[in-house]
């Protein structure tokens, strides 16, 4: 059971970072690329009538980790409090940005509200990839002290960053130079995955220009995504091992390698909504490489006094486990077919939708 509900958990990350991504990405592109008003109406259409049901994909995912791993959900969530604390601050300003933008029509209004929109688009795209950083690197569990442990073994607290910045410190910070290579990497992946949106949605006259953008923030993608590769050997001996015990597992680094090659021909595409596949494609592949090389892992210890979290010492019971899935099968029903009726009432192109209009 233990390993269905990771799939389960797994599954829901990847639909948020699918969906909200190109939320994210959307408001990157408001943020340094709208420069009229027409354009940030076209960008606000295209995401205005899914951001906030993408977002409770979030709340989901936090519910399925509480009921099928509490102990990683208590390590975690005491153990990232900071961070988490400024994910929830940045997902309000947001969602006012939005929303309250429309209200009154001043200049200095709407501006106030669109760069609290971008900014907080950029830095969510930012920290979320810096967390999957930290889950790949891994915490000092216990919070261990020159060889001795100074907390329960699942216990850690992290400060922002440490005075060296660095990965292999005894005591971690969030942000050291691993993690924020990651978080740039999910800010360029963001908002090549936003632009795509905004293109499949929008006959704007951004679209032309957001292509020439998808290809060069591609050819930076790539090169991020093999400087990360090698330096991924400074933090873990042996990334690969899970793939070499197990080498039907290539096929997940192939897909994102397939979302990669494909961005380089955005420029080309008949239809519009190719790069938005092509960009899934590569999220879907990166995100599941990453999880599929610490697997069992769900947060490794950097420390030798301490075991690593994984989802067999986390898990819940099993009668409980068992029971959830009855419920979790009715949830899933009603979870799709919402969806279906969403994405077929906004079929096609959004740019009459006249989102924030008040």
């Amino acid at each position: 059971m233990e390993l269905f509900w990771y799939i389960v958990l797994m599954t829901m990350l990847a639909i948020y970072v699918v969906l909200d991504g190109y939320d994210f990405g959307a408001g990157i592109i408001h943020l340094f690329f709208a420069k009229t008003e027409k354009d940030k109406k076209a960008i606000t259409n295209a995401i205005g009538p899914f951001w906030d049901a993408n977002e409770v994909w979030l709340i989901a995912v936090g519910g399925v980790l509480f009921f099928a791993f509490p102990t990683l959900y208590a390590s975690s969530f005491s153990g990232f409090y900071l961070p988490l604390m400024l994910i929830l601050w940045l997902l309000i300003f947001r969602a006012i940005g939005l929303e309250l933008r429309g209200q009154i029509k001043n200049a200095m209004w709407e501006a106030i509200w669109d760069k609290a929109f971008g900014i907080a688009s950029l830095l969510l795209a930012l920290f979320f990839g810096v967390a999957l950083g930290n889950i790949v690197r891994g915490v000092n569990l216990g919070n261990v002290v020159n060889g001795v442990s100074t907390h329960e073994a699942h216990y850690f607290f992290l400060p922002l960053w440490n005075s060296t910045f660095s990965p292999q410190a005894e005591q971690l910070g969030v942000i050291d130079w691993f993690t924020l290579l990651l978080g740039v990497i999910g800010v360029v992946a963001l908002t090549i995955h936003g632009a795509n949106w905004i293109i499949f949605k929008t006959n704007s006259d951004l679209n032309k220009k957001l292509k020439k953008v998808v290809f060069n923030l591609n050819i930076v993608m790539v090169a991020l995504v093999i400087t990360s590769l090698l330096v991924w050997h400074v933090i873990e001996p042996k990334p690969f091992h899970n793939f070499m015990q197990y080498p039907w597992l290539w096929i997940l680094p192939v897909i994102a390698l397939t979302g990669l090659i494909g961005l380089f021909k955005v420029k080309s595409f008949k239809k519009d909504g190719h790069g938005f596949v092509f960009s899934t494609l590569f999220l879907l592949g990166g995100l599941a490489s990453t999880v599929a090389s610490i697997f069992p892992k769900v947060l490794p210890s950097t420390n030798a006094i301490n075991p690593d979290l994984t989802i067999y010492n986390v898990a819940a019971d099993d009668y409980g486990l068992t029971v959830g899935v009855y419920w979790f099968a009715i949830a899933a029903v009603l979870v799709v077919i919402y969806m279906i009726i969403q994405y077929r009432v906004f079929n096609g192109k959004m740019d009459d939708v006249g989102y924030g209009d008040h």
